[in-house]
């Protein structure tokens, strides 16, 4: 699997214990469905014509405060949010041409998760082929993160630790940083699944002109129906342990309505709009049961339903509006994520024409050595744009990566968070240079790497990717790359605070690079530097890498000082000075006072140090050695 694909997690959204449906079966079936007036069948209408755009209306305040690239077109931002009063994590799939057309605005889909929303990753890259399928179309992919059982609305109160106004934060503050920053245009579209499907619809409604495209899949459209507040209160606490009247008050409050997608329906027309659902019935992505029909997923199944119920409820009300829809009902498919990521390529068409861009993407090839580089990872996926310039080279994007070509390199195919890392220092243009390697595999298994003109960069599932350059990898290769003491970088390099130097972090350590030279400090000698104050302490930067001594002991040396180790005495140091030329007389550790067994302490009149077989003491300028 590609570094670039690779899942830290598994999820399912909107699935709950089986008690839940029960729940809400018994609260919700019979009176939403005693009040259906159409069939089941899936009904068509024509796009209606869209609205111009209207001005964002953004808040004041909102800041960027951190921007990581994972892929080398996908970027997390952590954006300051002044209304919710914490960083909130917003990831963005860059427009096809983003490279190509670098002076080019785009216009912008946004993705909403479901009721289980985690704050690591949102579901559509975590559970679907959305980067994938994305990587071809010509928009700016927004994908907020986290939000569990928020409903993405503006709460009334606080609770279990936050205080929503996502709302807020979507509609207000978010837009300027994307139009200013990241080349989005105000011509949006909303995709939402489950939790994520409601609000799709309900900040369409709540904000005209902010969205020309609104889908829901499987969302629960009628929330304020007889037991439906109950029923969402109830899902509410079973996903995060959340109270609903913390978000609208008690189901008497007109918040309820103001966010019920069937209350405010009128406010959708001139919206294109799209709503699918599936049947319950076990499908061509579950597993059946025992009993026919029903599939293994019975939280899915029960759900499913209920979107279903609530789905034809709600485009009954459309029509009665007179305003247009497309509206599928699946005749089977449970409440699961096989089933959206099939509804996000089925809708992209309808979708693509409401926000004017192109359905399908140009055409394309590869030839050159760029091409025969495709042809021999095949992984890369197909071209989605020609070749273009960059930093004095070539490069070219494809579905799974990018290819760079010098007459020097030659062309070499960079992907995934190795590509996010290279993306985070500069690319081509930055202090790396372009990529001498295509992504390889490291002897032990564990990771990948490519080199590149002026350094490596590394990755595995539990460090991440990071880069290594200069005299720091000099002697990390040295000491044997990944294979040696020190392990996989965990860190980037940074300058040291307060001295000229500079520092990466390992997973046994850590590579100090100073006027002293380059050296590595591990393990517990490492924890030891670490009490000392590292190289803003007495002790200074390390001048040797670690040195074997007798009975499997180990010792490095630093500016002022040695910290010395050894599984008997532990880790103590040992500054330079007379406790240290006395230890030396009597042959140190090897000597008849054995290893250190404590740092030196004040005594009356002077400082004295243990070893494991006497002391040291130094009062006034006399140094005596006791055994």
């Amino acid at each position: 699997m590609r570094v670039g694909l690779a899942r830290d997690r598994r999820r399912s959204h909107g699935t709950y214990r089986s008690k839940v449906v029960g729940t809400l079966a018994a609260l919700l079936v019979l009176p939403i469905a005693a009040g259906l007036t159409t069939a089941g069948t899936a009904t068509a209408a024509p796009v209606p014509a869209l609205t111009a755009p209207v001005a964002s209306q953004n808040q004041g305040g909102a800041t960027v405060g951190k921007v990581e690239w994972l892929s080398e077109r996908r970027v997390a931002l952590w954006i300051n949010s002044p209304s919710m009063g914490i960083p909130i994590q917003v990831q963005v799939l860059l427009a096809r041409d983003w490279n190509v057309t670098p002076a080019a605005s785009f216009p912008s889909v946004w993705m909403l998760d479901g009721l289980r929303a985690t704050d690591i990753e949102n579901g559509w890259t975590a559970e679907t082929d959305a980067e994938s399928f994305y990587a071809d179309k010509n928009v700016n992919v927004i994908l907020p993160i986290g939000g569990q059982s928020s409903f993405y609305a503006d709460w009334l109160k606080p609770d279990n630790g936050v205080f929503y106004q996502w709302e807020t934060f979507l509609t207000k503050e978010l837009p300027s940083i994307l139009e200013n920053d990241w080349r989005t245009t105000q011509t949006r579209g909303v995709v939402g699944l489950s939790m994520g499907g409601t609000a799709a619809m309900a900040l369409t409604a709540r904000n005209p002109g902010f969205f020309k495209f609104a889908a829901s899949l499987s969302g629960i459209l009628t929330t304020t129906s007889l037991g439906m507040p109950q029923a969402i209160g109830f899902a509410m606490n079973d996903a995060g342990q959340f109270d609903s009247t913390a978000m609208w008050g008690p189901p008497s409050n007109p918040a309820w309505a103001a966010h019920d997608p069937y209350s405010i329906a009128d406010k959708l027309k001139g919206v294109s709009l799209y709503v699918s659902s599936g049947s319950g019935t076990t499908g061509p992505y579950d597993q059946p049961s025992l009993v026919p029909g029903v599939s293994t997923n019975y939280a899915g199944m029960g759900l499913e339903i209920l979107a279903r119920l609530t789905s034809q409820t709600f485009a009954t009300k459309l029509n009665t509006l007179g305003i247009p829809a497309q509206i599928n009902y699946r005749p089977s498919g449970t409440h699961s994520w096989p089933y959206w990521q099939f509804e996000l390529h089925q809708l992209w068409p309808q979708l693509a024409n409401a926000i004017g861009t192109d359905v399908e993407k140009p055409l394309c090839s590869a030839s050159g050595a760029i091409g025969a580089t495709a042809a021999a990872n095949t992984w890369i996926g197909d071209c989605v744009t020609s070749e273009y310039s960059v930093a004095g080279g070539l490069a070219q994007d494809f579905r799974s990566g990018r290819i760079y070509w010098t007459s020097g390199t030659g062309a070499n195919p960079v992907a995934g968070r190795i590509a996010g890392e290279y993306m985070n220092n500069g690319a081509a243009a930055g202090p790396l240079g372009f990529p001498t390697t295509p992504e390889l595999g490291t002897p032990d298994g564990r990771g990948r790497y490519n080199h590149f003109q002026k350094g490596s960069i590394y990755w595995t599932p539990q460090t991440g990717a990071h880069a290594v350059s200069g005299p720091i990898l000099d002697e990390w290769s040295r000491q044997g790359w990944e294979g040696g003491p020190l392990g996989y970088p965990t860190a980037a390099a940074i300058a040291t605070p307060g001295k000229a130097g500079n520092v990466q972090g390992f997973e046994i350590g850590a590579m100090y690079n100073s006027a002293s030279g380059t050296y590595a400090v591990m393990g517990m000698i490492m924890a030891k530097y670490g009490e000392q104050g590292w190289e803003g302490g007495w002790l200074g930067f390390p001048k040797s890498n670690e040195v074997m001594v007798k009975d499997n002991g180990r010792f490095t040396e630093f500016d002022g000082g040695n910290i010395y180790w050894s599984p008997a005495s532990g880790a103590w140091t040992v500054a330079n000075g007379p406790i240290f030329d006395g230890w030396k007389s009597v042959g140190y550790e090897a000597g008849k006072i054995g290893f250190p067994i404590s740092d030196k302490f004040d005594i009356p009149g002077g400082v004295q140090q243990n070893f494991q077989f006497g002391w040291i003491t130094v009062i006034g300028d006399k140094t005596e050695i006791h055994q």
